[in-house]
């Protein structure tokens, strides 16, 4: 991402009515903190379209203020950000019967990035496979060559003492993890279920990496 925002404050108030970001002055002082945006370059590109995934439960809530964040950000460089709000998960399947329409898919491939909340919920817990929420996000990835996620995890001292885990464990914590996510069992075959010669029933996957990386097509 071509924008950078860095903060530090105790204290988040409300802009004054009469304040104005020039573009020269890209750092303001407001309440008790100080917000500084800068870009990468000043030839990054200046608009970028964003696939807006809402998703279900609490997904909502959280991209919505992601969005406004990413709109604050922003406009503070003058960047612009094009969203487009598109179906996947419990949301698609009450809609259009699929975790994952293909107007999602084709959109999705023309963005820039796509910004997800959250998919599944209890009340498609007993949909077979391939109609649960959870089968349109391996769609997602796979139809996007999406090979590994970053998933930082990082306790702040402020909340320390919220986490169920003791202070001794989690001070200090900032880490991050890589996972692969098209390869192996996800996406290998042969997968299935079958009885022997006795009728003992068993289940199969198929553990399957390739010398290139991830294995779309296996």
């Amino acid at each position: 991402m071509a924008v950078s925002l860095q903060f530090n404050f105790k204290a988040l108030r409300s802009l004054p009515q009469d304040f104005h970001l020039s573009p020269r002055n890209r750092s303001f002082k407001f309440g008790l903190g100080l917000v500084k945006c800068s870009a990468a370059s000043p030839t990054s590109k200046r608009s970028y379209s964003i696939t807006l995934l809402p998703g279900d439960g609490i997904g909502p809530e959280v991209t919505t203020v992601a969005k406004n964040v990413l709109d604050f950000t922003g406009s503070l460089e003058g960047i612009k950000f094009n969203f487009r709000e598109m179906l996947l998960g419990g949301a698609a399947l009450d809609e259009t019967g699929v975790p994952l329409p293909d107007e999602t898919l084709s959109v999705a491939k023309q963005s820039d990035a796509i910004l997800l909340g959250a998919i599944g919920g209890y009340k498609w817990d007993k949909n077979e496979k391939r109609l649960k929420p959870e089968t349109g996000l391996l769609q997602l990835r796979e139809g996007l060559k999406v090979y590994a996620n970053l998933r930082p995890a990082i306790v702040f001292p402020q909340l320390m003492d919220a986490s169920t885990l003791k202070r001794e464990i989690v001070d200090g914590v900032d880490l991050v993890v890589v996972r692969e996510l098209t390869g192996g069992i996800y996406f290998g075959k042969p997968r299935g279920f079958s009885t022997d010669e006795n009728g003992e029933e068993s289940g199969f996957n198929t553990e399957i990496y390739t010398t290139s990386g991830p294995n779309y097509k296996t």
